[in-house]
Formats: structure tokens, sequence, C-alpha cells
């Protein structure tokens, strides 16, 4: 059987944001409904928000920068260090692609090559969002 080469099934990667300083930029096109970041693990461990608030400001603020909300937990990978391509995703008004019940990011429609992916963070967190989006612009 043939191996995967370490490029297969990539179709972003980390770059200069338009919304906010570091963002996702398509690589390639991707078709709707795909799993934009297939290969990337799901786990995260779930630290208290008051075991946040207890830390030094800059390990916080990674915490606070990078970490699903559920209640008063923040999720995040096993070591923040970990971080790879999806936690990048940037908000905005009008995504282009959606985190499923399973966490995992798929493209709501098609999304060319050079355009930057974004996700509607409120639909993954049950409080107001903590900033006003920037430069979210409504899909073609």
């Amino acid at each position: 059987m043939k191996s995967r080469a370490p490029h297969d099934g990539v179709y972003a990667r980390i770059g200069p944001s338009r919304i906010h300083g570091v963002g996702v930029r398509a690589v390639r096109d991707i078709p709707a409904q795909t799993l934009v970041f297939d290969g990337e693990s799901e786990r995260v461990v779930w630290v208290s928000r008051a075991a946040v608030r207890r830390m030094p400001k800059a390990t916080r603020a990674l915490y606070e920068d990078f970490g699903m909300v559920a209640g008063d937990q923040l999720g995040v990978p096993p070591s923040l260090n970990m971080l790879s391509v999806g936690w990048y995703v940037n908000h905005s008004d009008c995504p282009n692609v959606e985190a499923g019940d399973d966490g995992r990011f798929r493209a709501l429609r098609r999304i060319r090559k050079g355009e930057e992916l974004t996700a509607d963070y409120r639909t993954f967190v049950d409080e107001p969002l903590p900033f006003k989006a920037r430069g979210a612009r409504k899909a073609k």
C-alpha cells in the first residue's frame, strides 16, 4: 500500500491576516464540506478558569487567546507547544468554515486558494465575544 505524503490532505497554512495579526490561509482550493485539517489532533485538556486566573499574565494569555470555552473550563491542546494550524483560525460574522460537534473544521463553501479561513466563534462559545470582529466580510 502506498503511504501518504506529508502534504496529502493539507489545505491551509498559518499566514498574515487582515482580520487580526496571524490567521490561516488556503494554499489550494478547498471544496465545500471538506474536513480542512484532516490529521490534526483533536485532543484537548480542560483547565478551570479559576486555575488560569492564578497563572502569570503571559501564561494566562495563552489560555485566553487559544482556549475553547465550555462553562468554567478552557480547552487547550495537551501542550501549548502543540498549537496546530487550526488553532489560528480567526473569527468572522460570515465564516467559511465551521466546527462540527466533533470539534473538527469543515468548509461551509468552496474556499479559494489564498483566502483566509474564518469561523464564527459564537458557535462554540457560550458567552459574548471579548472583542469586536474586525475585517469580517460577507461571503460572495
